[in-house]
């Protein structure tokens, strides 16, 4: 098919080659074949952007060009390249006649002016490498060029794109200028990376492409014949869509939809239940905090009254310690009750209190003489027997004379 008759042939085309597209999607492809203008689709990742330029090219018979955009990205990935390797052969096969060109030459100076007469024979389309935007306008048969994920690659190469898109034509310094005889189809493809310049959207027809409704997103299910019954198929769609909700750090897509609904057709399930879904989880989220904020939400999203158990908080009182948080029982409340195969704690305050008596350091170090009441009876510091200092000292000093 070379050309739509109408919106809604856009529809049945495109669902032939498997791309379930609404009415408003189907009028904006409609629009790029009538007014051969480049469409941007803008959108989260997987809701199926790439998918609508194969599906195009598919649908109307046309080639498919892609060009796959990334960070750091040059214009000779993006236009052309010379094939310097074939240059450099042909130069080999030739030596016999440069030199015979330049044989002679007078002085150097004429040799150089008889070579660079003869450089645009290196120069010319026989060495010309094309790549996808310059190879969309050469093709002698139409082509739909894909320029997928334009918001990675760098503004320089934004700035190449204007021409293409604008006059379909590129620009070879040495050999001159490539005009297209038919417009290719030019779709381009943002994840919303960066935004991209007022120039190149001015350029293009825009589309927003966002996650599909239920309905829509389970007749793509069905369109992909997954295996998977109607019924489990309904409730994985709203499983799915109940992730998208939970804020991860990448949201299952359509195609991941698709993949899972294949799984359980494969596991045989018969049944969907939070064990089976959370052992298949990592077929749609591809982070490991990402799956752990599914499984938790699976239960509720498979039965919405299904009452998840609370996690202990670690502290041990009342989940199976032997012992409850009412402490008021403890036999010992000065010393603090642990498990059975750890030490029972020692109270050092109670030991401490036990050994602070009145009169410990006599009159010194700020002890009170009056007793700890103030009272007027002073204390009676504690008497040291005199042969304890005898057997202390006495035994030293005489070791020490000995010596």
């Amino acid at each position: 098919m070379s050309q739509f008759e109408s919106v809604e042939q856009v529809v049945e085309a495109l669902s032939e080659a498997g791309y379930i597209a609404d009415t408003r999607l189907a009028t904006t492809v409609f629009l790029v074949t009538r007014l051969d203008k480049p469409l941007l689709i803008e959108g989260p990742a997987g809701v199926g952007k790439t998918e609508l330029a194969k599906a195009l090219a598919a649908v109307t018979g046309r080639r498919l060009l892609r060009l796959q955009c990334y960070e750091g990205q040059d214009e000779t990935k993006a236009l052309y390249e010379w094939d310097y390797g074939k240059q450099l052969l042909y130069t080999q096969i030739l030596r016999e006649k440069i030199g015979q060109v330049v044989s002679d030459a007078p002085t150097l100076e004429d040799a150089v002016d008889r070579i660079g007469a003869q450089e645009s024979v290196f120069f010319s389309e026989r060495f010309l490498a094309s790549r996808p935007l310059l190879e969309s306008i050469r093709s002698e048969e139409p082509t739909v060029l894909l320029i997928d994920e334009v918001d990675r690659a760098d503004e320089a190469l934004e700035a190449v794109l204007l021409e293409t898109l604008a006059e379909f034509q590129v620009s070879v310094p040495e050999v001159g200028t490539f005009t297209t005889k038919t417009p290719p189809f030019v779709i381009l493809t943002s994840n919303n990376t960066r935004d991209l310049s007022a120039a190149l959207k001015r350029r293009c027809l825009h589309l927003f492409l966002d996650y599909p409704t239920a309905e829509r997103e389970l007749e793509i299910v069905r369109s992909k014949e997954t295996g998977l019954p109607d019924a489990l198929a309904k409730q994985l769609v709203d499983i799915v869509r109940g992730l998208r909700e939970l804020e991860l750090r990448k949201s299952p897509s359509i195609s991941e939809t698709i993949d899972w609904a294949r799984t359980l057709a494969v596991l045989g399930v018969q049944e969907l239940n939070a064990t089976i879904l959370s052992d298949t989880a990592s077929v749609v989220v591809k982070y490991d905090k990402d799956v752990r904020k599914a499984i938790g939400a699976l239960p509720r999203l498979v039965d919405p009254n299904a009452t998840v158990p609370e996690q202990g908080h670690g502290h041990g009182h009342g989940h199976g310690h032997g012992h409850d948080d009412d402490h008021a029982h403890d036999p010992k409340p000065a010393a603090r009750r642990v498990d059975d195969d750890e030490p029972e704690e020692i109270d050092g305050r109670a030991i401490r209190a036990a050994k602070d008596t009145p009169g410990r350091f006599g009159h010194t170090y700020g002890s009170n003489p009056l007793g700890g009441g103030g009272g007027a009876n002073p204390i009676t510091p504690p008497k040291v027997p005199a042969e304890r200092g005898s057997r202390s000292f006495g035994a030293g000093l005489g070791r020490k004379r000995a010596l």
